[in-house]
């Protein structure tokens, strides 16, 4: 049998070839992963002694400072103790000072809303009387009382001051056709009347208009000039107004009283 030298010299180098390589990148990766991994476990053991260690020294740690909170507890307990007992006295004396105060309060407050209800009724009845008025006041408007609501009217005129006639002067020439100067009355003016407040403001004023004449139910034997925005009014009900304005002050005094009563108790 005849031997190929070419083909046993080129598996002779294969072979090496593949030894070589294998040394290489397979063999010596795979030792040095296991000196890391022995390096490792090394360093983990020595790791776990010291914890060992540490976890011993922490025992002994906590055992000493568990004796100590022993020791703290005691005495805490015997501090608590001391210290409700005292807490126990002093809200006993607070609800009996706090039974107290709301006792003073609750009379203080029964007599404050017995003042209201009194401050009440009177206001109530002062109403009743100022709407009752009001009532017969406009029931009992008459021709008779109308002139003179008229005359009362024109009088007022008379009288203003020079400021408040300046600034009727100028809203009474400021008015247009467009906007005519009005007057307001709770009855239907007369047409004689109507004349007469006419030549009264065209006396006082020195305006010569025509006026427009309306009829508001709300005034109480009132009569009012209106004219760009400026109005001119007199009424039995202002009389009211300023009767019920000195009524609700008499009253606001009598509420404040109790008030009073209560700060010179305390005093």
């Amino acid at each position: 049998m005849l031997i190929d030298w070419f083909t046993v010299a080129a598996q002779a180098i294969n072979f090496f070839l593949l030894v070589w390589l294998l040394k290489r990148y397979l063999y010596k990766p795979i030792l040095h992963a296991i000196d890391a991994r022995e390096q490792r476990i090394k360093a983990q053991l020595a790791d776990g002694a010291a914890q060992q260690e540490k976890a011993e020294s922490e025992r002994e740690k906590f055992h000493s400072k568990n004796e100590k909170f022993e020791q703290e507890r005691a005495k805490l307990m015997h501090k608590a103790i001391a210290e409700a007992d005292n807490e126990h006295q002093r809200l006993v004396e607070k609800a009996r000072q706090d039974a107290q105060a709301e006792r003073l309060k609750y009379e203080q407050n029964l007599a404050l809303d017995a003042h209201k209800l009194k401050h009440t009724l009177s206001s109530k009845a002062a109403q009743e009387v100022l709407a009752i008025t009001r009532k017969t006041l406009k029931d009992l408007a008459s021709a008779n009382l109308e002139e003179q609501v008229v005359a009362v009217f024109i009088k007022t005129l008379n009288e203003l001051t020079a400021p408040v006639k300046a600034g009727i002067t100028q809203a009474l020439k400021a008015t247009s056709g467009t906007e005519p100067a009005l007057v307001r009355s709770a009855f239907d003016v007369p047409q004689k009347l109507r004349i007469k407040i006419q030549e009264a403001i065209k006396t006082m004023f020195h305006a010569d208009m025509d006026l427009q004449f309306e009829t508001k139910q709300d005034l109480i034997c009132g009569i009012e000039l209106i004219a760009s925005g400026q109005k001119l009014a007199w009424s039995i009900d202002d009389y009211l107004l300023t009767l019920e304005k000195n009524i609700d002050t008499l009253l606001e005094a009598d509420k404040q009283s109790p008030r009073e009563s209560d700060e010179a108790r305390k005093i």
